[in-house]
């Protein structure tokens, strides 16, 4: 599906199934809502309003169902009618894997989806998501001629009104250069990034970042692009994850769990993709992507267990365990996102630990911060985006004796792996700002829903784009953020 040229329109032409294989996909309630003539111009001469009301009353979700309309060429799909609260209401989820299953194979395409329109942010990103970007197949690299899938949003229900579209970054499915990635979205933007590199970062104190990136092949890096327009009221960084490979270094990964570690940049690539969406739409207050760029690679010069390096806060961590990288390297990010960028919210977003997929499961990220407000911020704005999440234990005056040294300030990793694993990783970036640091400090692990499978997810974008789409121009990104633009700088712990 990686040569398909996804569009969304306010109104498909109509077209034949036969010309135009067609997916009509909603909840049951909202598709029974839709009259006849709204569908009809995709679906006649083949099928008529009888067969479309047959096949509505054949179908029975659980948790989703379809039918088809006439042999390949049409179908309906039904999403769950129902959802429990900490899922969202789109049931953006299955979304995806109907569009997977049951889109009809084509060159051009349609998809019908019916929703309300409290919905359309999460079920665009949700379409979007079942059409990954990257292949190296070689039959793929031969064929010239893009497939096209249009998307038509029919909205129903009592927040019913004009139909809205969005596009979603699908995160990288390869290893990749993310500096250069960086780069090409700030040239497109008109935006020069700031870059610290190799040499010049153990030079300025970023201990973390280069002690991690030091032995690859390819220097460690800090990169910002930053987002400063007039008007602006409050100063917002998002900092990224991003090891573009993780061995492991020394403690070094076993030969089932180092596969697929190309996508330990996963924070790092949503929030590139944030920005960019986020700055075309018009941000309203100054924005800085902070990412923190190195391979964690084993070679003579790598940091070993019992170094001690300085971060970038000044305080010192005796390393235990050279994969517990990711907190290493986030910490300088946020530190220099407080004292060289002046942010009044911090928000850091990482593939961080594997306990998160334990802690959280598969589908939601762990959020830990230390503003209750903006803890509910983020669930609220996980349902409405698709990219759902979930609180971790925040409790540092329990939890941050975990990492107790005797020689520095601190460990990089527990003394008890069975003590909140993933709630420590996150003290750990933490602390290096200060447990009373009075700005508000998010922390989000997107471990496991960065990937299905084998494939990238592109999950953070629609989570980052809903949480602080008060700060947009876009009233469809208003419409779905859970705070309002008085919330700034609020803290309630």
């Amino acid at each position: 599906m990686a040569n398909v040229l996804l569009e969304f329109k306010a109104s498909a032409a109509d077209s034949e199934p036969q010309n135009r294989p067609v997916l009509i996909v909603g909840q049951l309630a909202n598709l029974q809502q839709i009259n006849w003539t709204q569908v009809k111009g995709k679906l006649q001469p083949v099928v008529t309003k009888e067969i479309w009301q047959a096949a509505l009353a054949s179908l029975n979700p659980n948790p989703t169902d379809s039918c088809p309309l006439y042999l390949s060429f049409a179908a309906v799909a039904a999403l769950p009618s129902r959802v429990s609260r900490h899922n969202s209401p789109s049931s953006a989820h299955f979304l995806t894997r109907l569009v997977r299953t049951c889109l009809p194979t084509g060159n051009n395409r349609c998809i019908v989806m019916v929703c309300e329109r409290s919905d359309v942010f999460a079920s665009a990103c949700a379409i979007a998501r079942a059409f990954p970007l990257f292949t190296r197949r070689s039959a793929s690299s031969r064929r010239t001629e893009k497939k096209h899938v249009t998307v038509e949003f029919v909205t129903v229900g009592q927040d019913n009104g004009p139909n809205a579209c969005c596009n979603c970054f699908s995160a990288h499915n390869t290893l990749c250069n993310l500096l250069q990635e960086i780069k090409a979205v700030g040239n497109e933007l008109s935006i020069t990034p700031t870059i610290i590199r190799g040499e010049e970062l153990k030079q300025k104190g970023f201990g973390g970042i280069y002690g991690v990136g030091k032995a690859a092949q390819h220097p460690p890096a800090l990169a910002v692009l930053s987002h400063t327009p007039s008007g602006a009221t409050q100063t917002i960084a998002w900092v990224g994850k991003g090891i573009v490979y993780d061995t492991g270094g020394l403690s070094i990964k076993g030969k089932t769990t180092m596969p697929g570690m190309k996508r330990d940049c996963g924070g790092a690539a949503a929030i590139l993709g944030a920005f960019k969406a986020a700055v075309k739409q018009g941000f309203k207050d100054n924005l800085h992507a902070v990412f923190c760029l190195a391979e964690n690679s084993v070679g003579p010069t790598a940091t070993r267990p019992d170094d001690i390096h300085t971060l970038y806060s000044g305080k010192t961590v005796e390393i235990n365990n050279t994969d517990a990288e990711g907190r290493l390297v986030l910490s300088d990010g946020v530190v220099y996102a407080n004292k060289d960028l002046s942010a009044d919210i911090i928000l850091d977003m990482a593939t961080l630990t594997g306990a998160q997929g334990i802690s959280t499961g598969k589908y939601h990220a762990a959020v830990m911060t230390n503003s209750e407000q903006w803890e509910a911020a983020c669930v609220r704005a996980g349902r409405s985006s698709g990219d759902l999440a979930h609180p971790l234990v925040y409790c540092p005056e329990l939890h941050f004796s975990e990492f107790t040294s005797a020689v520095a300030d601190m460990k990089n990793s527990v003394a008890d792996r069975e003590n909140a694993q993933s709630s420590c990783a996150g003290l750990f970036i933490g602390s290096h700002l200060g447990f009373d640091w009075p700005g508000i400090w998010v922390h989000v692990d997107i471990a496991s829903p960065v990937h299905a499978g084998e494939r990238a997810t592109g999950f953070g974008v629609a989570m980052l784009l809903s949480l602080f789409g008060q700060a947009s121009e876009d009233p469809l990104l208003n419409s779905v953020s859970p705070l309002g633009r008085d919330c700034k700088r609020r803290r309630l712990v």
